[in-house]
């Protein structure tokens, strides 16, 4: 099933997965891709950085194809990934980097096929002088990503669940996406935003007191 699944999640946006699955964890916004357009469906990999580079390192070496490394940085005045370290991660076939905290070789990273995500740009790193620690739950700005979860990115931000909660929200999200998509089209022919929404009959719902409804169709 992950790998069917994995292939339909990596055509679906997260706006799409949200409106099916409110309850999907959002990852903190601060979070924003290297380089725009880029696409992240993969199962995650966790390090626990504590302001050092040995746990992003240690995490790459476990790391394989498929993979997206999620890393908790511990500070944000340093980076925790560069050139080298992405070159390495697109080399082993990892799906993307998820970095809470920064990076930095900001042009090669925006230049990888594999995404990147972090908080900012830092020209220095952290040292490497601490044991490694991986594999961990991480608790990023308080929301939870656990190891072998999955987590799907795009410009819109991150969304992380476990396989069962995505693969009970992939038909709805896929029906929403398609029914956007088509409604897109007809304005796209010239038809108004208001032609494919009931919103003159939300309003007098809400004016006379009733809960109404928002839809399109």
């Amino acid at each position: 099933m992950t790998k069917n699944l994995l292939h339909r999640l990596g055509q679906l946006s997260t706006t799409s997965l949200i409106d099916a699955a409110p309850t999907l964890r959002i990852l903190p916004p601060r979070l924003r891709p290297v380089a725009p357009g880029g696409h992240l469906v993969g199962r995650v990999v966790t390090a626990r950085a504590n302001r050092d580079l040995m746990s992003v390192i240690h995490a790459l070496r476990e790391s394989g194809p498929g993979d997206a490394l999620v890393v908790d940085a511990g500070g944000d005045d340093r980076a925790v990934a560069g050139e080298l370290f992405g070159t390495e991660a697109q080399r082993r076939g990892l799906a993307g980097l998820v970095i809470l905290g920064r990076s930095r070789d900001t042009a090669t990273l925006a230049g990888l096929p594999m995404p990147v995500w972090s908080t900012g740009v830092a020209p220095n790193a952290y040292a490497a002088k601490s044991l490694p620690e991986t594999g961990v739950s991480l608790s990023l700005d308080g929301v939870r990503v656990d190891p072998g979860e999955l987590i799907v990115g795009d410009d819109d931000g991150l969304v992380v669940g476990s396989e069962d909660e995505f693969g009970a929200a992939v038909d709805a999200a896929e029906a929403i996406e398609a029914r956007e998509k088509g409604l897109q089209a007809r304005m796209l022919d010239g038809a108004s935003l208001f032609d494919v929404m009931n919103y003159d009959e939300h309003l007098a719902a809400l004016r006379d007191g009733r809960p109404g409804g928002l839809a399109f169709g």
